[in-house]
């Protein structure tokens, strides 16, 4: 399979992207019909979701298609491992555009057959439909940050890298309900509130975006009433810790690298914390 390919998906994402966006005005209400994640739908993602897989599909090496939309993955294959298959989270952060927040779009590029790890990732990207709409892309240990205009992407920065220390500008979010977090986590965040800013938008993307810039750390810890927590896998928390990992930064699902977690289904959930190393690595050892 050709690098091609996984080019080819990022311009498809950022042809569609100025679409999605007007979608976030159009397409404000609720569908009838939960997602497999038991969320109630709005109908920006039903119809993103439509989108992507409309033009994702039809290229060249892609074999499947899978969405945080939708129950099942739709194939051209028999199941066995090959072409690529590709895994999105059309809309991150629908529940932001009822009051105008940040949202984004979520894809990772997998070599084989879906659900896959992460170290099968061949690339991942994220949309932000912020003042401007931006891209950041991985591939090959490189990321690259794009401005998309128009549907074309124009590149804004080469190798990204997250600073190795977060300095004044540094930002902490973290998921969920202080509730709802396990004491370690809860001491963690009491000992980095005084060393980051708190910036927690409701949107991992818009999120992660100021981690990547400013240094850090984002998490949605295990929570008492579900310790597999909030965000996803596949559609998530691998593509996002690829990015975070190949700009230097480290992901972890409280004991490993998010990129090693065993797939088990199309759903399944991850606790996920991804910043940088030095910030991760705390977190890491305040778990244990």
């Amino acid at each position: 399979m050709s690098d091609a390919t996984t080019e080819e998906v990022f311009d498809v994402v950022a042809a569609t992207a100025p679409e999605i966006r007007a979608t976030l005005v159009d397409r404000v209400g609720f569908e009838s019909e939960e997602n497999p994640s038991g969320e109630k739908q709005i109908a920006a993602d039903v119809h993103a979701d439509r989108l992507l897989e409309e033009r994702l599909r039809p290229i060249d090496g892609v074999n499947e298609y899978a969405s945080e939309e939708r129950d099942e993955l739709v194939t051209d294959g028999d199941g066995e491992d090959e072409g690529y298959g590709v895994a999105v989270d059309p809309v991150d952060g629908s529940s932001n555009i009822e009051t105008n927040n940040a949202a984004g779009t979520i894809v990772g590029i997998y070599d084989g057959a879906l659900p896959a790890s992460g170290d099968k990732l061949v690339g991942a990207a994220y949309v932000l439909y912020g003042p401007r709409t931006t891209m950041v892309a991985a591939t090959e240990g490189s990321v690259t940050e794009y401005v998309i205009e128009d549907g074309d992407r124009a590149v804004v920065r080469e190798d990204v890298r997250i600073p190795d220390e977060a300095g004044d500008k540094g930002v902490f979010g973290f998921g969920g309900r202080v509730s709802e977090w396990p004491a370690e986590v809860e001491a963690f965040v009491r000992e980095i509130e005084q060393e980051l800013k708190l910036r927690y938008s409701g949107a991992m993307i818009g999120d992660i975006n100021q981690v990547l810039s400013y240094g850090g750390i984002f998490a949605y810890p295990p929570l008492r009433s579900a310790p597999e927590s909030k965000l996803r896998l596949l559609y998530e928390g691998n593509p996002i810790g690829y990015i975070v990992e190949a700009a230097g930064g480290r992901s972890s699902d409280g004991d490993r690298s998010i990129l090693e977690v065993p797939p088990e289904d199309l759903h399944q959930r991850v606790p996920v914390h991804i910043g940088t190393t030095e910030y991760v690595d705390r977190l890491e050892a305040a778990l244990d």
